[in-house]
């Protein structure tokens, strides 16, 4: 009987699988039980440790065991608990209209729900813990694999303990490593060289065997560099096949996904008639390394392995590194005229993913999490749901006056919808240049756009000015989510199709907010432009596009591209610790607090030249301001564990980590009455700064 692809892969990988025994045993013994003893297995360990192997090997013992494994990549589903619910169920080809629940409970067979990369899926933790998970039948074994160990809350629950199984995943021994290389052909009398170099380290391992394979030679020394993978990467590329080899790995780190036409592009290769052989043979070179991995859109190199090509190259060959830039760029922008939809926002989020070295666009864009879900049109059942958002947001003189731009230009409503259709949010442009008195006698927006216009940028008969009049998430308004990333794309997408397009303005509830990513964007403040409605004051950014062309403006943002790296690292003096008084400790998390989610707010806080921070940056942990917000990430946390310190943890939540725009705002989500939060509020700023402060003297 023949075999498919799928087949022969799991064969291919389950015949290079080695050791595991423990976790494995684990697994197996809890698939052979009559009733499975823990719902929910979470597995936990840093890049390149193995995790997704071993989760593939869990899914042949499934199969084994009569269940039915199904395998989910949490880098390719949005974070929204509907889009997660209907992609869990288009794997397990349950489409009929029932309830996944009803399904699974009526299923012949057992079910492993197997998550990959689960540290991507943080923001619907909580949903899952306490919704989803939930109303699963006892049936159903869930396995999460991430990076990161389980939250607090899932142990500090009494319901979940007996429920969940915890694997802190680790490097292989030295006997498993063995026959690791050994089923990689690699000879014996070179396994001690390089086991000492790698000490076990599965990526490391599978890159030993992949510079064996090129060359038939390893020859590491343990004493070359302590960071294993950048080592093993750089040696890789050296001992690649050829040139041509070697560009290939280096354009497949700086794009997000590769496919053989961008190839083609980036290399200078013809991708139609008999020369295209060579871009098709490169393509499936890349396709079958052991660190790079395949999507629907195409492939991409492991995560580590990607910044180790991206830093290499950036410092051996600038130049090249720019030219790599320009051409997927071109060959991005080249490509938004000839496609729509969901195609034409993958573009839009391919360029910005160019940009994704810059510190100001890593904070405010999330590219794994908006890569599928549709750009739509408005349709007339979305207006009383759009106006309702409007209304939650900004009340209800807004809502009425978008109810009118709804009715009016319901072609320029962009709208983004959960499984059920219902929308998630949206973006409304308005043109300018069309309006009239009446218009600004309704709209006190299309007023101070219009007057600003008139005093400081007057149209020809010929330009068109775009105000986007409306843009927001139902969940978060204008705050950081994947809604916002989509809608800023839309919004670029604009600048780069419109006709004439001569002038732009894009309104802000939080202007100071998005001062940084918007001055990125060359967006400059207006307060001329800004206005009110119903007491509540929006400020205005904009663009001149006759001062600054669309292409004047992407050459300019390619500057920015390629010249945002760090410099190669030199050595530094280091910098005495700052001893601060309990006094000045609290003053600097007050004011750290304060500045958490302003993207370089940090810059300057007492607490960056602390011991609480300078003890883990010392030893490679990332950049200061890095450290000190996962510190004050994990001190909130910690909150959690406790259920008299929840509401503590909520109020500090709302208010500095994930603000909400005023702590008005913050009392009304919480449901709490004004002096209630802000009791709550000072409650757990101080037990925050408790937190800090006994590790800054070392109490804990």
């Amino acid at each position: 009987m023949s075999r498919n692809l799928a087949d022969r892969l799991n064969s291919a990988r389950h015949a290079h699988f080695v050791g595991r025994n423990g976790e494995l045993s684990v697994f197996e013994s809890a698939l052979s039980a009559e009733t499975l003893p823990f719902l929910i297995l979470h597995i936990f360990g840093p890049g390149g440790v193995g995790k997704t192997t071993l989760l593939q090997e869990f899914a042949l013992l499934s199969e084994r065991h009569g269940a039915h494994p199904v395998y989910l990549d949490a880098r390719h589903i949005d974070l929204s608990p509907d889009v997660f619910t209907k992609t869990l169920c288009a794997s397990l080809g349950l489409n009929n209209g029932a309830s996944l629940p009803d399904l699974l409970a009526a299923a012949p067979q057992r079910t492993v729900i197997l998550i990959d990369t689960y540290e991507a899926l943080t923001s619907l933790d909580g949903w899952l813990r306490a919704t989803f998970l939930p109303q699963l039948p006892d049936t159903v074994l869930t396995v999460l694999a991430g990076r990161n160990p389980p939250d607090t809350a899932w142990l500090g629950d009494a319901g979940w303990q007996d429920l969940v199984r915890v694997i802190s995943l680790r490097n292989l021994s030295q006997e498993e490593s063995r026959a690791f290389l050994s089923k990689r052909g690699l000879p014996t009398d070179q396994q001690q060289s390089a086991l000492e170099f790698t000490h076990g380290h599965p990526l490391a391992l599978s890159l030993v065997a992949e510079v064996f394979s090129q060359r038939g030679h390893v020859g590491f020394r343990p004493e070359e560099s302590p960071d294993v993978v950048k080592t093993l990467m750089e040696r890789f590329v050296q001992q690649v096949p050829g040139p041509a080899h070697r560009a290939v790995l280096e354009a497949c780190a700086l794009v997000r996904v590769t496919t053989e036409a961008l190839l083609g592009e980036m290399l200078g290769m013809p991708i139609a008639g008999p020369a295209s052989q060579g871009v098709h043979a490169l393509f499936e070179w890349l396709r079958e390394l052991s660190f790079v991995e395949s999507s629907a859109e195409g492939v991409f190199p492991h995560d580590l392995a990607r910044e180790t090509l991206a830093a290499d190259l950036r410092w051996r060959n600038p130049d090249w590194y720019v030219e790599l830039h320009n051409r997927a760029r071109k060959y991005y922008t080249g490509r938004l005229s000839q496609t729509s939809g969901l195609a034409q926002q993958r573009l839009m989020l391919d360029t910005v993913f160019l940009h994704r070295e810059n510190a100001v666009i890593r904070s405010f864009f999330d590219w794994q999490a908006t890569g599928s879900m549709i750009p739509y049109n408005m349709e007339n059942d979305d207006a009383p749901a759009l106006e309702r958002m409007v209304a939650a947001h900004e009340g209800r003189q807004s809502a009425q006056i978008a109810a009118h731009w709804f009715k009016k230009f319901p072609q320029n409503v962009t709208v983004w919808r959960d499984a059920q259709d219902a929308p998630l949010g949206f973006v409304l442009s308005l043109p300018l240049h069309a309006m009239s008195d009446e218009d600004e006698r309704f709209d006190p927006a299309i007023k101070s756009t219009r007057a600003y216009l008139a005093n400081h940028a007057s149209l020809r008969p010929d330009e068109v000015a775009t105000l986007f009049r409306f843009w927001m998430a139902g969940d978060s308004y204008q705050g950081i989510s994947p809604i916002q990333s989509l809608i800023f794309i839309q919004v670029a997408k604009h600048y780069l199709t419109t006709p004439g397009l001569a002038f732009t303005f894009f309104p802000c509830a939080d202007p100071d907010f998005w001062t940084a990513i918007l001055g990125y964007a060359e967006l400059a403040r207006l307060p001329d432009a800004d206005f009110d409605v119903n007491g509540k004051h929006y400020g205005v950014y904009g663009h001149d596009w006759r001062a600054m062309t669309p292409a004047v403006w992407i050459a300019r943002l390619a500057e920015k591209e390629v010249g945002v790296a760090e410099p190669t690292p030199v050595p530094l003096s280091v910098e005495p610790l700052m001893l601060l008084s309990r006094d000045e400790f609290s003053d600097a998390v007050k004011r750290a607090l304060q500045d958490f989610a302003r993207p370089g707010g940090l810059t300057g806080n007492p607490l960056l030249r602390s011991r609480l921070v300078s003890e883990t940056a010392g030893e490679g942990s990332g950049e200061r301001s890095e450290v000190l917000k996962s510190k004050m990430r994990e001190a909130a946390d910690s909150l959690r564990v406790h259920p008299r310190d929840e509401k503590l943890f909520r109020a500090i939540e709302k208010t500095y980590l994930h603000p909400v725009p005023t702590q008005e705002a913050a009392a009304e989500l919480l449901d709490l009455p004004f002096s209630t939060y802000r009791r709550h509020l000072t409650s757990g700023i101080q037990r925050l700064t408790e937190i800090l402060w006994r590790q800054e003297v070392g109490e804990n």
